[in-house]
């Protein structure tokens, strides 16, 4: 580890403020244990709710960590991680103090004095010291005895690994994330003795050992918090180890397409693939062809979709074991089959449609996404619809491609269907007409929403601007947002958006919109709001700064400290707007 790679400063900045005083805490209370430098890393153990294992890097020049926390998982550099840090600057501090000048050739390597005393020692003091460490270690046992077995040979060695992924994956109840890593490191340590099975006379025992292991892993998972992705990266490593050792053993191709299948259709979460493409290269044409065998006698069992039905795992499994058999084979007709009988929605024709297309068959795509569109009328999918939309205009069937768009914004009037009226009726060069024909539409439906009473609106209410202002500053024209804005209420965000785009070219009235909001923000009750009410009164006061009219930024901060006493934290935080001296008369 080079010399100012590690810093105190740099532990700051990594960590942040918070996260580097609770590292000095647990530094300052020894909860570092076994520290240890090799040439490019610094490793220990931090005692905090639990041991944690933690590691900083040199990564090309920069200091990287890694810990078992929770924190880390999430890709924080934690407070263990801090911790570790100045317990290795102390050590360095501690074994430079004698000779400071003499730089870093003078430090002790704890590494080589290690190395030094055990090459000293004979073979069986050094095997009495490992048997030793073993009985304490049940990791470095296990990883001792498989290896044992695997040198004698013999029968046992297949045994032995059976045990020892068994007792890698036995729980006792449900392993929640602070316990997760430490279950991945003993399935870690089983996949790597595995690995060295990888040899030409072992391969096929180690092809089936890795099917197991996967097996028991996944079901495993089903009571494992793996939010990390430890466990899962594992189960990727062992799949992509299982492909390996089958391209080595040449196992029976039709032994191994049922074994395969059988995976594939059984394992919880399928997190490595089984499927016939991944081990085309292994399975032949004779194993290629018992997996398609099994997958269409299993495809037998399946009935046609109803759009009743809920999701069928079996179902879903064996419907992708065909499309991705026939996709390989490149048959368009079998996989249209395949997919034909699951129409449960209108997504399903859409994607047979686009099947089509890839096949260059745009008639056939049509004619597929016109069906879904007749089959569903109660429940419409619009990525359906946007779909038939292209085609038409590809046509020139431009009134059907036109009807069909407004039948999206009459059914939801928002500015995602605004934006394709937009779309659409710009490419037929017929904008300006549509435009006023929506916004007539969009305000005439905005006063009947506010008109309407029921047994729980019992009077009109204020017409809601929100929409049109959000259409006025997706066009850009400020006026008529400032217009909307002031014919009824509107979302705040979007009265904000509005003000900001105002700040520059009209301050007064982005002053006026930020005085209106801040209000039904502080309305909220909670330090956030506070905070982002505190933040738009800044920003009121810079721009009464920049209108020369400073002293009613004072006037509006004593308004505000009148209408909200009752609410402390939000007065405190109003003090120290009015302390500031970017505001002082």
């Amino acid at each position: 580890m080079d010399d100012g790679l590690i810093t105190p400063a740099v532990l700051e900045s990594l960590a942040g403020t918070r996260a580097f005083r609770r590292g000095e805490a647990y530094f300052s209370v020894g909860a570092v244990g076994r520290l240890r430098l090799t040439d490019d890393r610094v490793a220990a153990l931090v005692e905090g709710s639990q041991t944690y294992q933690v590691e900083l890097r040199d990564d090309r020049g920069e200091l990287t960590g890694d810990c078992s926390c929770p924190r880390a998982a999430e890709g924080y550099f934690c407070k263990h991680c801090v911790a570790v840090g100045l317990a290795w600057l102390a050590q360095q501090a501690a074994q430079g103090a004698p000779e400071a000048t003499a730089g870093k050739a003078s430090r002790r390597d704890p590494w080589r004095e290690i190395e030094a005393y055990l090459t000293a020692q004979p073979p069986a003091a050094l095997i009495e010291l490992l048997l030793g460490v073993a009985r304490r270690d049940d990791q470095l046992y296990q990883s001792l005895r498989l290896d044992a077995e695997r040198t004698a040979g013999g029968g046992d060695v297949a045994a032995a690994f059976r045990r020892a992924i068994e007792d890698a994956t036995r729980r006792h109840g449900f392993v929640d994330w602070r316990h997760a890593a430490t279950f991945a490191r003993a399935i870690d340590q089983v996949a790597d003795s595995l690995a060295e099975l990888l040899k030409p006379d072992t391969a096929a025992t180690l092809a089936e050992l890795l099917e197991y292991a996967i097996e028991c892993v996944e079901t495993a998972l089903e009571e494992v918090d793996d939010s990390n992705g430890q466990v899962g990266g594992i189960v990727y490593h062992l799949g992509d180890l299982h492909h390996k050792a089958c391209a080595m053993a040449r196992p029976e191709p039709t032994e191994l397409a049922e074994r395969l299948f059988r995976l594939e259709m059984t394992l919880p979460f399928s997190l490595c693939s089984f499927d016939a493409n991944a081990y085309r290269d292994v399975l032949g044409k004779a194993g290629l062809r018992r997996y398609r065998e099994l997958a269409e006698e299993e495809w037998g069992k399946v009935k046609p979709a109803d759009r009743k039905d809920h999701y069928d795992v079996s179902r879903a499994r064996i419907t992708r074991v065909l499309e991705q058999l026939a996709t390989a084979s490149g048959d368009v007709e079998e996989l249209v089959a395949i997919k034909s009988r699951d129409l449960a929605s209108g997504y399903a024709y859409l994607a047979i449609a686009e099947i089509w297309v890839k096949a260059r068959q745009p008639d056939k795509a049509l004619a597929w996404a016109e069906r879904g569109l007749k089959a569903f009328p109660q429940q419409p999918d619009n990525r359906l619809r946007d779909f038939l939309v292209a085609a038409y205009l590809d046509r020139q069937r431009n009134d059907e491609a036109l009807a069909l768009t407004w039948v999206q914004f009459d059914e939801n009037p928002s500015l995602q269907t605004f934006s394709k009226l937009h779309a659409v009726a710009g490419q037929l060069g017929i904008w300006p007409v549509q435009r006023e024909r929506a916004l007539t539409r969009l305000d005439d439906s905005i006063a009947r929403e506010a008109a309407m009473t029921n047994k729980w609106k019992r009077t009109p209410s204020v017409p809601n601007q929100s929409l049109r202002v959000e259409i006025a500053l997706w066009e850009k024209d400020l006026d008529a947002a400032w217009a909307a804005a002031h014919q009824g209420t509107c979302n705040r965000h979007l009265l904000i958006a509005l003000a900001g785009k105002l700040e520059a070219g009209r301050p007064e009235d982005a002053v006026s919109l930020y005085r209106r909001v801040v209000p039904l923000i502080v309305e909220d009750t909670n330090n956030a709001a506070y905070e982002e009410a505190t933040r738009l009164i800044r920003k009121v006061g810079k721009l009464l700064k920049v209108l020369d009219q400073s002293r009613d930024f004072g006037n509006y901060l004593a308004e505000l400290r009148l209408q909200f006493k009752p609410k402390r934290n939000f007065i405190k935080l109003l003090d120290g707007v009015a302390r500031s001296t970017e505001y002082t008369q």
